[in-house]
């Protein structure tokens, strides 16, 4: 999955951003579904702190340029990251 960060849909996104998400992808590598909820309170709190923030815009950007290098296995984790994601928003 490593090609996405190269992929010109994201090119306009800061740098900053993506190196951010590369992290988070290589982090939630391997975690239950259960896990995965304090993980993301857990990411929401770093990103602030680290003055991180997405636009709408650039959060669907992201996904469906994930989605194009994503194995089945992932399309499924992050399905469920996204849909925990949009409950809480």
């Amino acid at each position: 999955m490593a090609n996405w960060l190269d992929d010109p849909a994201v090119a306009h996104i800061d740098k900053s951003k993506l190196d951010f998400l590369q992290m988070l992808v290589f982090e939630s590598n391997g975690l239950s579904k259960e896990q995965m909820l304090p993980f993301l309170m857990a990411v929401a709190k770093r990103s602030k702190e680290n003055k991180i923030s997405f636009t709408e815009e650039e959060i669907e950007t992201i996904i469906e340029t994930l989605k194009k290098y994503s194995s089945p296995e992932d399309l499924e984790k992050m399905n469920k990251m996204i849909s925990i994601y949009r409950n809480r928003h």
